[in-house]
C-alpha cells in the first residue's frame, strides 16, 4: 500500500524524524488558509505547493511550484488541483490530482550552503536483510545515479538480530561529508528513520531530497512510502490512510472479493485458482498468440460468488477478446465452480466473447457435464494444449 507524501511525512514525524513541514489541501480556498497557517507555525514568508499523487517525478511534470505570495498560493492550487498529471512513473494516461500539499520554504539562506542528499530503507532479498541506501546525489532519480556514478550510492546492511546500531549512523553520516551540528542532526535522522521503516512494516522509505539547510538542520523534504499490505492487520492506523482513487478501480473491486488481481495490457482475460497454475495460464495464453489481460486468482476456495465476480471484473476491460477459466480441483470442487460460471452468464446476461473452460481434478467430469448440458456458449478443454489451442483458434 502507498502512501502520499503529506502521510509519509506524518509517519516520519511520529518516530521523530524532522520534516519539511506542511498542510494538505482539497481546494484553492484551503490551500490559502494553510500557507497562512503554516506562516504562522514556522514564520515561512514563501510556499511550496506540491501535487499530492503516488508517483514520482511530479516536479518535472509540473506538479510542484513555489509560490511567493498568498494570490500566488491560490493561482497554483487552481492549476494543479484537477490537472491530470503525467510523470515517467504515471505513463501516458497521468494521474488525476484531488489535493495539494503546502509546505514550507526551506532553502532559505544562511550561514553555509544547502545540500541534498538520497536516503531509502528497504529489503535486499539477496540477504535477507534491510539495507539503508544512501547517495550525496539527492534531488535526482536513483536508477540516473546508479547507471552514470554508481561509486556514489553507498549501502549499509543491517543485522536484524541487532537492528540500526550507532557506529552505522555515524558512517552513514561521515559518507556523506557531514561534520558539526550537520554530522550529529544526520545520525539522529538515520536512527528515527530506521525505526519508523522498522516499526511500521515497511517496504520501502525513501527520502529524496534528504536536505542539510543553511544552518545544518537535517530534514525530508519528500517522502514515498510503501508498506507491506500482508502486515497491515497490526497497524489499522495506517490502513485507513489508504486512498482508492489512486488505485486501479478493478483492483480495489477484486479486493473486495479477496481475489488476487493484477491488470495487464492483453486480449485474454484469465481466471485461475493458484498463483503458479495462472503463471502457467498466462504462458500457455502467450504461446498460443494472445497476450493475458490481467492476473486473477481466484483462490483455493473458489465458489460461484467468486467466479461470478471475477467474469464482472474481467469483462470491465475493453481490450479482451476471450476469457480463459482454468481450475484445479484441489481443495475447490470443479463442479462449484462450473455452477458458478452458468451463474455468471445467467446473472450478467449475454457475455458477447468466448469463454474457454478447462477443469481439472475434484468432480471434474460433473463440472464438464454440467457445463455442456447448459446451453451456454462455452468451450470446454480437458488439457492445457486443448485450452492453448481454443485460444488460438477464437482470439
Amino acid at each position: 500500500m502507498n502512501l502520499h507524501e503529506y502521510q509519509g511525512k506524518e509517519l516520519l514525524k511520529s518516530f521523530g524524524v524532522k520534516i519539511q513541514e506542511g498542510i494538505v489541501a482539497d481546494t484553492p480556498e484551503e490551500a490559502v488558509e494553510a500557507a497562512k497557517k503554516l506562516t504562522e507555525q514556522t514564520g515561512t514568508s514563501w510556499w511550496v505547493v506540491k501535487a499530492q499523487i503516488h508517483a514520482g517525478g511530479r516536479g518535472k511534470g509540473g506538479g510542484v511550484k513555489l509560490a511567493k505570495s498568498l494570490d500566488e498560493v491560490k493561482e497554483l492550487a487552481s492549476q494543479i488541483i484537477g490537472m491530470q498529471l503525467v510523470t515517467h512513473q504515471t505513463g501516458p494516461e497521468g494521474k488525476k490530482v484531488n489535493k495539494v500539499l503546502i509546505a514550507q520554504d526551506v532553502y532559505y539562506p544562511g550561514e553555509s550552503e544547502t545540500s541534498e542528499y538520497y536516503m531509502s530503507v528497504l529489503l535486499n532479498r539477496a540477504t535477507g536483510r534491510n539495507i539503508v541506501m544512501y547517495s550525496t546525489e539527492g534531488g535526482m532519480d536513483i536508477e540516473t545515479v546508479a547507471e552514470k556514478t554508481p561509486h556514489l550510492i553507498y549501502k549499509e546492511e543491517i543485522d536484524p538480530k541487532v537492528g540500526l546500531l550507532p557506529f552505522q549512523a555515524r558512517k552513514i553520516a561521515f559518507n556523506l561529508g557531514l561534520e558539526g551540528n550537520a554530522f550529529k542532526d544526520m545520525t539522529k535522522f538515520v536512527a528515527a528513520l530506521y525505526k519508523a521503516y522498522d516499526s511500521s512494516d515497511a517496504s520501502m522509505f525513501e527520502i529524496n531530497p534528504v536536505l542539510k539547510t543553511s544552518d545544518n538542520q537535517i530534514l525530508a523534504v519528500d517522502s514515498k512510502v510503501n508498506l507491506d499490505d500482508n502486515a497491515l492487520f497490526r497497524h489499522k492506523d495506517l490502513a485507513d490512510m489508504r486512498d482508492l482513487t489512486e488505485e486501479d478501480p478493478a483492483e480495489v473491486e477484486a479486493g473486495k472479493y479477496n481475489l488476487n488481481f493484477i491488470k495487464l495490457d492483453g486480449n485474454v482475460g484469465c481466471m485461475v485458482n493458484g498463483a503458479g497454475l495462472a503463471m502457467a495460464t498466462m504462458d500457455i495464453i502467450k504461446m498460443s498468440g494472445g497476450s493475458p489481460a490481467n492476473f486473477l486468482d481466484v483462490g483455493g476456495t473458489a465458489n460461484a460468488e467468486t467466479v461470478e465476480a471475477g467474469f464482472r471484473i474481467i469483462l470491465q476491460d475493453e481490450n479482451v477478446k476471450a476469457i480463459l477459466l482454468n481450475i484445479f480441483g484441489g481443495i475447490v470442487r470443479c463442479d462449484r465452480v462450473a455452477q458458478g460460471v452458468v451463474d455468471a452468464y445467467k446473472s450478467i446476461g449475454d457475455i458477447k466473447i468466448p469463454v474457454i473452460v478447462r477443469l481439472q481434478g475434484t468432480n471434474a467430469i460433473e463440472g464438464k457435464e454440467l457445463i455442456d448440458n447448459s446451453g451456454l456458449k462455452v468451450h470446454s478443454a480437458i488439457t492445457l494444449q486443448e485450452a492453448a489451442d481454443l485460444v488460438k483458434e477464437l482470439v
